[in-house]
């Protein structure tokens, strides 16, 4: 028996190891990291040394614990000021946007393959969430606008709960799973909103409680933070409620809250999350048999043409229209414009997410769901690798990128803690009016101050007479408060340089 457990973890470690090195390499290649991860799970598989694993219901509750770490890590990362003026757009894209993608992908697949309405809007359901992982790792190395990106992130948070939900009672084999649509419409939106307000109630009482507790240790805050979300996931569950929705929006709670040691606990969930997404597509590649992946190729390229070119693009372009109120002014996070729809339309990345969603129906013994479940590996991994090395080339067609914005820079340091303030960085990009303008040109608020500023690969203390030039990056120090207004008064210089209050230039993420 210990031999055993120390061979398993001996190849557990080395695994978990040459993952971490992927990541660098990856990205050095410009190749998304989760491909490497499901093609290491591939090559210890049966296929490669021999290791056979084909527990389906094992590896969907596993991947279920997987995704719990992924959204609140999500969650707990993503700003609220950038958040709220997106949110109904999100929101709009996870609810509508997932059923006008679920009936289009069913509509094609039904007519084209000849499946049962059943099977066919199954494809569609497994296919229709956005991968939060694979979202949360590839935008972000991404220079876009807050706007978009908030956009994609929390869809990605959000959309998980109601094609679960969608999915479980599509993979109904007996007829005690089924009811009437307006039942299930019921259901769903009771899950939904039930979800949401368990999650909220968590986060809140959660983040009350992490400032007034005196934990012994620094180290116990990431556990506790971490361990709320998991308790906002299992009290949504037991509740019959949406338990993914509950944990996203808990993250949302506890990390916009000023709550002790925040740093330590971003750093522990983002650390957490790798592990997660690491362990998820290894698994999912052990999953797989490739001897079987050349019957899906034909399914799997028709189902992913009708998915990018008609179901994504349709459902962006609905949901945007439904988010917009009909009277009164316009938000601004509502309105994208054409150029950030098309690109909504083609960052839409599908990853962990539908191989984990097409277990479900796998464990079920829902009729065609061995087909459904090799057709999905092999889409993810053609789409994953055409769609994540495009986003970078597509942002700069559809010119939608924004090289002024200052990158938060997720550091350990106690005195910004205890500040409760934000180290971001910024580029003097060619073409920024930035370039020649003086440290106190920028005029920054107060409770924001320019750091450090490196130039050749030497860095300075800057004065208030420095003058920027092309190519220097800037260490910029920033309170909560004065965080949102140093960050447009950044944009606005970098535009029109140290006058652009004269010209009018307020610094919005889509210019006037």
């Amino acid at each position: 028996m210990t031999g055993d457990l120390d061979v398993a973890l001996l190849i557990g470690a080395a695994v978990l190891l040459v993952a971490v090195g992927a990541v660098r390499l990856s990205t050095r290649l410009g190749l998304p990291s989760l491909l490497v991860y499901l093609g290491i799970g591939m090559i210890i598989g049966e296929a490669g040394l021999g290791i056979r694993f084909d527990d389906a219901e094992l590896t969907r509750t596993l991947g279920f614990c997987a995704l719990i770490v992924i959204i609140a890590e999500g969650g707990l990362t993503a700003r609220w000021s950038t958040l709220r003026p997106v949110l109904g757009l999100s929101a709009s894209l996870a609810t509508i946007g997932v059923a006008v993608s679920i009936a289009v992908v069913g509509l094609a697949v039904h007519v084209i393959l000849d499946l049962p309405w059943q099977l066919a809007l199954l494809y569609g359901a497994v296919l229709s969430s956005t991968d939060a992982a694979a979202v949360f790792a590839t935008l972000r190395r991404l220079r876009l606008p807050p706007r978009l990106v908030a956009t994609l992130e929390a869809e990605s948070g959000m959309n998980d709960a109601p094609v679960v939900l969608l999915v479980v009672l599509l993979s109904a084999t007996g007829p005690e799973g089924h009811h009437a649509w307006w039942y299930e419409l019921l259901i769903v939106a009771y899950e939904l909103a039930a979800g949401a307000a368990i999650g909220f109630a968590v986060g809140a009482g959660g983040r009350w409680l992490l400032r007034h507790a005196a934990l012994p240790s620094a180290g116990l805050y990431p556990i506790a933070a971490v361990g709320l979300t998991v308790l906002a996931y299992a009290a949504g569950a037991v509740a019959h409620a949406s338990g993914f929705l509950a944990v996203y929006v808990a993250g949302v709670v506890l990390g916009n809250g000023r709550i002790p040691h925040r740093r330590a606990i971003l750093g522990f969930a983002d650390g957490l999350a790798w592990v997660a997404q690491i362990g998820l597509f290894v698994l999912l590649g052990l999953l797989s048999s490739p001897q079987r992946l050349d019957s899906a190729l034909v399914p799997a390229l028709v189902v992913g043409v009708a998915l990018v070119l008609l179901a994504r693009p349709l459902s962006v372009i609905v949901a945007a229209v439904l988010a917009r109120p009909v009277r009164g002014p316009r938000r601004p996070g509502n309105r994208v414009g054409w150029r950030g729809t098309a690109f909504l339309s083609w960052a839409g990345l599908r990853g962990a997410v539908p191989i984990v969603l097409a277990t479900i129906p796998l464990s079920a013994g829902t009729p065609g769901a061995v087909g459904l479940f090799d057709a999905v590996f092999l889409l993810v991994i053609i789409f994953t690798l055409l769609q994540a090395t495009t986003l970078g080339p597509a942002a700069r067609l559809l010119r939608v990128t924004a090289p002024a914005e200052a990158a938060e820079v997720h550091v350990e340091a106690a005195p910004l803690e205890r500040l409760n303030a934000d180290l971001l960085h910024m580029e003097v990009t060619p073409g920024s009016r930035l370039a020649g303008v003086h440290i106190d040109e920028l005029r920054l608020p107060e409770g924001a101050s320019v750091s450090l500023v490196v130039r050749d690969g030497a860095g300075f203390v800057p004065g208030p007479d420095t003058r920027l030039r092309t190519g220097d990056e800037l260490l910029i120090v920033a309170t909560a408060a004065a965080r949102d207004v140093a960050e447009r008064r950044l944009r606005a210089v970098s535009r029109r340089g140290r006058l652009a209050r004269w010209f009018g230039e307020d610094g919005r993420e889509e210019p006037r």
